[in-house]
Order: C-alpha cells, then structure tokens, then sequence
C-alpha cells in the first residue's frame, strides 16, 4: 500500500452486514405474531401471558413503590395482557383492580380467558370510576392497543381525559389509547403514558405524528425469536405500507470504527463550510466546529469578510478565509472533499452567488437553513446533497404548509427526496432520513431542549465532518449515523435539564458519542 493511500475502512461493510431494528404497521405485526406463535409452537393465549407477563415485570422495576394499580381494559387482546398484569400483581399482594369499558363488560376470545383467570385469583373489577383513578399509584392502560382505527368517544375518551387530569403515572401496553399504530396520529384525545410497553416488533405509530407527546420512555419485548427468511418475507409483503428502520446505539458502535495508529489528518477529509452572511458570524463557526468535533482532518471557513477575525480568535483550529466573490471560492473548492453550506448564509445577492458556485462545484454537499431556500435556483449536479430542512423549512420546498408535513411526516420525506434528489433528513422530534426506495432512518433520540437556534448548525457541520472521513458509506445511512450521535448528545446534554441548553452544550457533548 502506498504511503498516504487511505487504509480500509470498516463503516460500509459491517453495516451492510448487521441487522436494524424495524417498526412496522399493524398489519404487519400481526403476521409477525402469527410467525412468533409458529415459530415457538404456542397458541394465542400463552402469547398473552408472556405479553401480560413482560409487561408486568416492567411495571414493578419502573414503579417499585406503586402497590395500589388500577388496570383499565376493554374487550380485545390488549386487554387480556392487563388481565395477566392483574393477576400478576394480585398474587404478588399488591392492591389492584380492574376497570371493564366495554359496553357489556365482557371480554372476548383469549381475553375472557384471562379475566376468568384473574376473577379465580380475586381481582376485583367494576367501571371506572374517576375517584378511584384518583387515588391509585399505577394505571396500567389495557384498552384498545394496536386496533383502534376511529376516533375515541364515549367512554373510553372520557376515561383517557380522566387519566391525563390525575396525577398517577401511567404504564401503557404495546401503545397508549388514542394513538394510531400507523400514523401516531391523535385519535381526538389520548393516554399520556409515562412507560410504553410494546410487543413482538414496534409499531410506527410510536415515532410518528402525536405520538411523542404521549409514549413516554419505550421498550420492546419481542416476547421470542421469529426466523430472519419469515422475518423478511413479512417485510416484503408488507413493503407499501408504512415501515421505519429504527437506528440504534449497536449500529453507532459498529459504524465508527477506532483509528489506526498510523492514520494522520490527511486519511479524514477536509470539509469547506460555505456559511455566515453578514451579521451570522455564529451560524458558520457552529457548523465548523460541528465538522472538527466529527474528526475532520481539516475545515476551512468561507464566510463573509466581515466575520473572519473573529471566528479565527473564537477558534483558531478553522482555516478562516473571507470571501467577497464566487470566484474566490474556487480554490478552497479545489482543496475540499465535502461541502456544507447554508448555515447563516442569508438570501442576498452575495448568498446566492456563493451557495451556486457551491453547488456548481460538484463536490458531496450537506445543506441547511438559508442554503435550503437556494436549492430550487440551484439544479443539483451528479455529486450527492443532504438536504436538513426543520418542518417549516420542508413545506417551502414542498409548496405545503407545516402543519401538513407534521401530519405526515412519512409523506413528507419521501416528498423531499423524489422532488429534490439526494438525501431528504426532516427534522423533529424522532428525525427521518431517506434518501433509497428503503424505509426511512428513524432517529430514537433527542429531546425538546434541543429546539434552539444553532442546533442545526451543529448537525450541519458534524455529518459533513463524518462524510469526510467515511466517503464510501451510503449518504442516507451516514446522514442517519450524525443525526442520532448529534441526539444523543442533546439527551446527555439534557441530564441537567433541558430548558436553556444551548447549541454549545451539544457540541461539548459530541466526543463522548462519536467514541464508543
């Protein structure tokens, strides 16, 4: 091997290899079921009571100190996995009781044999009665799970009202009441849920749409093994409707593998950050630092003269040069391997003229904030873009509104990516990335103390600065990579609270993550 020439790199190869988590519509976790109680050779029932009893065991470490429970069911599945809570927690000498919302009070199928089961075991059941919400530690919420595909009324939405105005935290099973297992959509109301215990695959509904608001923390119990083939074919049958890959901390780990004690600058790339308009000094020196904590080996600064010394005393590890014409870009083009432009960049004559000679240069490009209102002007060249538009900014690249893209979040990155090419990473809460006809990235990280400016900044900079080092990965996977290591630095951030974080608490917080 030649001195200089890049060593193998690990990042492609065992990614492909690896398998990923993957959230799937209703229908489809109902033939995984059917596949799980094939695969295990059990019947429905005992796949209750493993449900029932995973849930449980959730509920007794998440609430130790709860002894008085009240378990709202209805009359289906979900309900028969509150059943076996219930007599889980009875024979175990906790104080519980069961609340019946369904019309006649009687449940159905496996259920009816599991409420017999918990009736024999002296749990006491009746209707719900708000008094008695009001007194308990646990809700166990066993209502209407995975099936509900109409509004709630009646009964169960003034029991889901009663549940949000009290004070007891509330375990949900396999999906809080009100939300739609697809879509995450808000089916008039919904149980705010503090634990969300969900069965055999997760449910898109979970990261989709409302649904943030009222999951809480969520785990998985896959409740036993389904065989990769059956696993596959179900995928396929199944591959028009909604389906999300859930990105994961083991896939961080297997992504970035750890230097060679021979490797130099040289072997990590040089990111070129094409930012800061007159009076946005910040936006650029955010994005460029996002880049160095990534590992670039180099990061150049072409920013407005107007910023340069300060960004060169702020942090002198950036090569900062002012730039007043496109035709002063052309030789820190020459010398880039990724580009990120936008950050800060503003709309004027001078900002179209740098972002077009950006995007003339073919070069591997990340683009956010006003570098996105440019893109329509600018037709993309052969090299792949990035494009990070938050809700607001995707609506205008949609001619929609962002209430729009918010109620189809799904939509609304497959609509980015088939108008504008390239990559299409919507921002929000449980950010999507697609840039194949795959089923987008979900991003199972990051919190609201995240909502401030300079963040997108920071992500900018940082999945440049990872392109640089790794160019053979797919760009919609690297795009994923750098959208969770930016989260989960924000959740890290976030352990001493997450009102005031700031955009320089996150960047602080990148080492950790991109090392593990």
């Amino acid at each position: 091997m030649e001195c200089g020439t890049p060593l193998p790199r690990r990042f492609g190869a065992i990614f492909v290899l690896m398998s990923h988590r993957t959230a799937y519509c209703a229908d489809a976790v109902r033939a995984l079921e059917r596949a799980l109680m094939a695969s295990e050779g059990i019947d429905s029932n005992a796949l209750m009571e493993r449900a029932g009893t995973a849930a449980y065991a959730r509920a007794r470490r998440a609430f130790p100190r709860a002894r008085r429970w009240i378990v709202l069911a209805g009359a289906g599945n979900n309900a028969g996995d509150g059943f076996v809570m219930a007599r889980l927690a009875k024979q175990e000498g906790l104080d519980v009781k069961v609340m019946l919302l369904s019309p006649d009070n009687r449940p159905r199928g496996d259920a009816a044999t599991q409420f017999e089961a918990a009736r024999q075991s002296s749990v006491p059941s009746g209707p719900p009665a708000r008094t008695e919400l009001e007194g308990c530690d646990l809700i166990v919420d066993a209502m209407l799970g995975i099936g509900l595909d109409r509004p709630l009324g009646g009964l169960y939405l003034e029991t889901a009202q009663a549940v949000n105005e009290g004070s007891a935290p509330v375990l949900a099973v396999d999906i809080p009441t009100g939300i739609h297992a697809d879509t995450g959509a808000l089916m008039t109301a919904a149980v705010r849920a503090a634990l969300t215990v969900t069965f055999v695959a997760d449910k898109c509904g979970l990261f989709l749409g409302d649904a943030p608001d009222f999951v809480g923390r969520r785990v998985l119990e896959p409740l036993g093994r389904i065989a990769p083939d059956r696993v596959a074919e179900i995928g396929t049958a199944f591959a028009e409707k909604p389906m999300l890959r859930v990105f994961t901390a083991e896939m961080l780990r297997a992504m970035l593998p750890a230097r060679q004690r021979a490797d130099h600058k040289g072997r990590f790339g040089h990111v070129l950050v094409v930012a800061g308009g007159p009076g946005m000094g910040g936006a650029a020196r955010l994005a460029g630092e996002g880049a160095l904590r990534a590992g670039a080996g180099l990061v150049s600064v072409a920013t407005h003269p107007e910023h340069s010394a300060a960004l060169l005393s702020g942090r002198p590890e950036l090569m900062v040069r002012g730039v007043r014409k496109a035709e002063e870009l052309a030789p820190l083009l020459e010398r880039a391997t990724v580009l990120a432009a936008g950050c800060g960049l503003g709309q004027d004559a001078w900002s179209r003229e740098m972002f077009a000679a950006a995007r003339a240069s073919n070069l591997p490009m990340v683009v956010d904030a006003d570098g996105l209102g440019l893109v329509p002007e600018s037709p993309a060249g052969a090299a792949p873009a990035i494009l990070t538009p938050h809700p607001g900014e995707a609506a205008r690249l949609l001619d929609s509104s962002s209430a729009r893209v918010q109620d189809d979040r799904l939509d609304a990155v497959a609509g980015l990516r088939k108008r504008h090419g390239g990559v299409a990473l919507l921002k929000g809460a449980h950010t999507l990335v697609s840039g194949t006809e795959k089923p987008p990235w979900v991003i199972d990280a990051g919190n609201p103390g995240m909502a401030t400016a300079g963040m997108g900044d920071v992500l900018t900079g940082l999945m440049a600065g990872l392109w640089a080092q790794f160019p053979e990965a797919e760009p919609e996977d690297l795009a994923a990579l750098a959208a969770f290591v930016h989260a989960r630095a924000g959740d890290r951030v976030a352990e001493n609270g997450q009102r005031g974080m700031i955009a320089g608490d996150v960047l602080d917080a990148l080492r950790a993550g991109l090392n593990p």
